[in-house]
């Protein structure tokens, strides 16, 4: 009497499935010509296979039209420039930065020539004797002196602003950047072309903030933090709103 393999208490030998059908519980090979349940498929052939769940290459072309996030992780397909990546607030706040310096640098020129043509003015200034026959020019003189003063003050506040609207208008609508901008690789478009914003959406963007100014300053500092309250992803500030534009990495 054979009490067979030890491992079986039954004593009973070991099924085996019938011929022509698979085991069960035994790996089963796929039909010839027909892909496996549960094994990867092969892509058809001059199909190329894209990774499921990969972001694309920056600069590569995305399903979605114009403006379409992907996948909220700073990449935005723009029309023209494809999938880029959107500038981070330290990078513009940065650009602001460099670009306040650069303001503070031209405000310091013209304060010392505004500061020497006063002294110079005020040089020209006499006493004059009531009881002069040259008195009235006198009188004359000293007010056309102070008159030289002020309209000298006002053309140097004049000339700064001018050149502050040039630098940031004219800059960031035919380049998209300023000094600052371009210094931490950061561009200004537009969110329907990918181009520079132009003349007319850079004076637009410019103009938001100089009137928040007006507000002691308050209205500017909002305007420039507002992409902080963009609840669509695109960092988009009140002024990029009014402007279509959008912020990118270079």
């Amino acid at each position: 009497m054979s009490f067979g393999d030890p491992n079986n208490p039954y004593g009973q030998q070991p099924q085996q499935p019938p011929q022509g059908q698979p085991g069960y519980g035994y790996p089963q090979q796929p039909p010839q010509g027909q892909p496996g349940y549960g094994y990867p498929q092969q892509a058809p052939q001059g199909v190329p296979q894209q990774g499921y769940g990969y972001p694309q290459q920056p600069g590569q072309p995305m399903p979605g039209p114009a403006g379409t996030l992907q996948a909220n992780n700073g990449y935005i397909n723009v029309a023209g420039l494809g999938t880029v990546e959107l500038a981070t607030m330290g990078r513009r706040l940065g650009a602001r930065a460099l670009d306040a310096v650069a303001y503070g640098i031209l405000y310091a020129i013209f304060s010392a020539i505004g500061l020497a043509g006063l002294v110079g003015a005020s040089n020209t200034l006499k006493d004059c004797d009531p009881m002069a026959a040259d008195y009235t020019q006198c009188v004359n003189d000293n007010a056309s002196a102070g008159a030289g003063i002020i309209a000298g003050f006002f053309g140097a506040l004049a000339l700064f602003g001018l050149i502050a609207l040039l630098y940031e208008w004219l800059m960031v609508s035919i380049w998209g950047a300023t000094l600052g901008k371009m210094v931490l690789g950061v561009k200004v478009v537009k969110e329907s072309t990918g181009q520079a914003p132009g003349l007319g959406a850079g004076f637009i963007r410019w103009i938001i903030p100089m009137v928040g100014s007006l507000f002691c300053g308050l209205g500017t500092l909002l305007v420039y933090l507002s992409p902080f309250f963009d609840n669509s992803g695109k960092l988009q500030g009140w002024h990029d709103r009014a402007g279509s534009t959008i912020v990118i990495k270079k």
